[in-house]
């Protein structure tokens, strides 16, 4: 049984970080980003979280889990957690929904009941956008795990304010072209609106991570410089080449570090690297 109260000592010398990856424009790899961080932090020894609230569930497929009709996720989790909303209260526990891998990564799953929340939670007094940082709170899961991360949904509603609100920093991936770099700035805006609203500390910017990035293409350096301009002096992460084993290992649903083979190694120390970089970063 999972033991979820400790005592504020405890809380205090094992405070893990909150990290999300995000960008309003899909097909950038984020959910494929933040799957091999995680294995990444699990390589390096650490105690690992994932929280899937994209209600497309593909991080939690990543996870071979399947989808199903009737299985619990994080929708029931942050409903069960709203005291307005006993009416709708079901009979799930965090136990319940939580899944461990072979990997040592605990995973909470999305389903698409999470489509709904925004409408779920329109009438409720409590602070909406604070409901995913709250129940973080509650189950006090900072002082169970060093890291937890969360993929979110590739939209700009409440889901995603929720996500911003609990997390101690973002990472952002993009594709080095001017669809993906728009995505960025709506999402560097909403966090620029959370900042104004005073509810909660803004998360930190860990950084920028060109991804399916095109070595071949001249135009694609060019391209990369010039949003590295507009981004100003936010760190700017070693870009990710479309690489024959990155596809290969997303299609098994198997992480880069769950191979063996030499011509996974650059992908490896590319991830441990960034692991390391984002940690640094979220301990300053």
């Amino acid at each position: 049984m999972f033991s979820f109260f400790k005592s504020h000592q405890e809380e205090s010398l094992n405070s893990g970080r909150v990290m999300a990856l995000m960008n309003q424009k899909g097909g950038v790899g984020k959910t494929t980003m933040a799957f091999n961080l995680a294995h990444a932090y699990a390589h390096e020894g650490k105690k690992v979280l994932c929280i899937d609230m994209d209600p497309q569930a593909n991080f939690s497929s990543l996870f071979q889990i399947p989808k199903s009709d009737d299985r619990k996720n994080i929708h029931h989790l942050l409903i069960n957690s709203i005291k307005e909303l006993k009416a709708l209260h079901t009979p799930t526990f965090i136990n319940d929904v939580l899944i461990k891998s072979s990997e040592g990564i605990d995973l909470i799953p999305s389903g698409q009941e999470l489509s709904g929340f925004e409408l779920t939670v329109a009438g409720i007094n409590a602070p909406r956008q604070l409901i995913l940082k709250k129940f973080i709170e509650k189950y006090e899961l900072r002082s169970q795990y060093d890291v937890i991360i969360i993929d979110g949904p590739p939209t700009l509603g409440l889901l995603v304010v929720n996500i911003l609100c609990a997390a101690d920093g973002v990472l952002y991936p993009f594709v080095p072209d001017r669809f993906s770099e728009q995505g960025l700035k709506n999402i560097l805006q909403v966090v620029s609106d959370i900042e104004e609203m005073e509810i909660t500390s803004t998360p930190k910017n860990l950084g920028y991570i060109p991804n399916l990035f095109d070595t071949r293409r001249k135009q694609a350096a060019t391209d990369l410089e010039q949003i590295k301009v507009t981004l100003g002096e936010a760190t700017m992460h070693e870009a990710f080449t479309n690489k024959v084993q990155f596809g290969k290992s997303l299609a098994q649903g198997k992480s880069v570090f769950q191979y063996k083979s030499s011509e996974y190694k650059d992908l490896q120390r590319q991830f441990v690297a960034m692991a390391q970089a984002v940690q640094q970063e979220l301990n300053s």
